[in-house]
């Protein structure tokens, strides 16, 4: 069964959505979230303590393609990293430590199960 592409946007904003509430109850501040750039889009950038956190967040309601991390490919994790670069620049940010997460929301399962991965992946410079 395919989803429509209005099904496929309202689970992300609710994916989003809970991945943001999960980020703020375990202590991280948000800054922005679906950032947008000519590059690409940032679902939620945020602070945990002295490091700025750029979050890609991937929803699900059925678990026919598979493990939603892999979804991140090499492709998504340059276009994050440019829109990063922009947010940095855009925000005159230097000298921070920061990191790319990934958080897969499954509203398969009751309730929706969140995974949190820290440094999901790191980019070339």
């Amino acid at each position: 069964m395919f989803m429509s592409t209005f099904s496929k946007r309202v689970t992300g904003e609710q994916g989003e959505a809970a991945a943001a509430r999960f980020l703020h109850t375990a202590g991280y501040k948000i800054l922005a979230r679906n950032y947008c750039t000519r590059d690409g889009e940032i679902d939620i950038i945020a602070r945990h303590e002295d490091t700025l956190v750029f979050v890609e967040v991937k929803s699900t309601r059925t678990n026919t393609f598979g493990d939603p991390h892999t979804w991140v490919d090499e492709r998504k994790q340059r276009r994050l990293g440019c829109a990063a670069e922009k947010y940095l620049l855009d925000n005159a940010i230097e000298n921070v430590d920061c990191r790319f997460d990934v958080i897969t929301v499954d509203f398969s399962r009751r309730p929706p199960h969140i995974e949190h991965t820290q440094d999901a992946f790191w980019l070339e410079e």
